[in-house]
């Protein structure tokens, strides 16, 4: 098979890979025990380490968020308690924390078994969020699914439905990537369904996210270019098309092509962004005594945190927090060559992917590189559905992981 999961895992020769193997176990016996722990464990203590660091620097920021946004001179926050946004994220921490323990130990191949269940599940939600009287509209957008006591954001967990099935369908029918049908057609239509679904919420971001991963999901498998090249075009061009038809999309769009024009009304969030850039400097102006998010930057504890930290702490954390989450990526993509078959190759290419591209656009847009999107800055934005998410995608890297770990030599490819 011509596909560069194929390269990445290996279509290797028999007779070099048993050499490889035996040199290997030769020197088992030479290499003290602690060289294999670290080896096996080594990955996730690296992932669970940056993850908390991140994680950490997210709680830190907005007690300050809280702080701000109680002596906001617009009259907003919540009562006289500066915690409170902390608070209301160390709950979704626990529960985050708790579905990424619970998918580390989950038996990954059993539960393929309920592929089209979940993807009926996660199809079925996405639809019922849209009906009015059951999906919770707010700031024009319905979105949610009111739970009582939380509210669910459903395109949130459709990124994990969209990397499962992907995986295991194009594992499944990896010896037929090259027909037109079966190789392209019905996983486009998979994406195709998931991304119109959440642009009639309308969530242009989200949207936008889960088509990228798709795509990109299925270039991996070795999808030939021909085919994709030719629907990303189509997909661009309709997507452009949404956003014109939107006259709040276009003019975010119209806004971050003139920003210094439109800074004291469409462009004004990312306006106010690049003066906190600007106003922390190196070391910033100290936790707790950012002006802008006090009085001027709008979402300072959601989509633009990022801002928040570079005003208070600096450049030198704003770099640390996009090294984080290049260690992230760079760590499961020097691991996942590891894997021993195509789905897990691909769910774990697809858990990173959702992770660090939602991060990049989330820093592009906050540093103006991109227009204004509603997509949280993983481990560390405000809110409940996100962090449960990235948390659960964490889960499955490491328990990708574990299981490699257990086959430290070189393995050829299986379904």
């Amino acid at each position: 098979m011509n596909s560069l999961a194929q390269n990445l895992l290996g279509a290797r020769n028999p007779e070099r890979a048993g050499l490889r193997n035996r040199e290997a176990h030769s020197d088992l016996g030479n290499r003290p025990e602690w060289l294999f722990v670290i080896k096996r464990l080594g990955p996730s203590v690296a992932l669970s380490l940056a993850v908390a660091g991140l994680v950490l620097l997210g709680l830190t920021i907005l007690l300050s968020a809280g702080h701000g946004k109680t002596i906001s001179m617009f009259g907003q926050g919540n009562g006289a308690d500066p915690a409170y946004y902390l608070g209301k994220q160390a709950i979704w921490l626990v529960i985050g924390l708790i579905a990424c323990g619970i998918t580390a130990m989950l038996p990954l191949e059993k539960m393929r078994a309920f592929t089209w269940p979940l993807a009926a599940l996660v199809a079925g939600l996405l639809i019922l969020v849209l009906i009015p009287g059951i999906g919770v509209r707010s700031n024009g957008a319905q979105r949610w699914l009111d739970l009582g006591l939380m509210r669910m954001q459903v395109s949130d967990f459709a990124k994990i439905g969209l990397i499962w099935t992907l995986a295991h369908y194009m594992a499944i029918h990896q010896r037929n990537l090259h027909q037109f049908f079966k190789g392209f057609v019905i996983p486009c239509a998979l994406i195709g369904c998931v991304f119109m679904l959440i642009i009639l919420e309308p969530d242009f971001g989200t949207a936008f996210l889960t088509g990228l991963v798709g795509a990109t999901i299925l270039f991996l498998a070795g999808v030939r270019l021909r085919y994709l090249i030719p629907a990303a075009l189509v997909s661009c061009a309709f997507f452009a098309k949404a956003i014109m038809s939107d006259p709040i999309r276009l003019r975010r769009v119209m806004a971050f092509i003139d920003v210094d024009a439109n800074k004291a009304d469409s462009a004004y969030q990312l306006w106010q962004g690049m003066l906190a850039f600007g106003a922390g400097g190196l070391r910033g102006v100290g936790l707790g005594n950012g002006r802008q998010q006090m009085a001027f930057l709008p979402e300072a504890h959601t989509d633009f945190i990022f801002p928040v930290i570079g005003e208070e702490l600096g450049y030198f954390f704003t770099t640390g927090v996009v090294l984080a989450f290049l260690s992230i990526f760079g760590l499961v993509v020097f691991q996942v060559r590891r894997a021993p078959n195509m789905f897990q190759f691909l769910l774990a290419s697809g858990a990173i992917l959702m992770i660090t591209v939602q991060a990049l656009i989330n820093i592009c847009v906050a540093t103006g590189c991109l227009p204004t999107k509603g997509l949280a800055l993983p481990f560390i934005s405000y809110g409940g559905s996100n962090l449960v998410v990235m948390f659960i995608l964490v889960g499955i890297l490491l328990n990708c992981f574990r299981l490699w770990g257990r086959f430290p030599l070189e393995r050829p490819m299986d379904l």
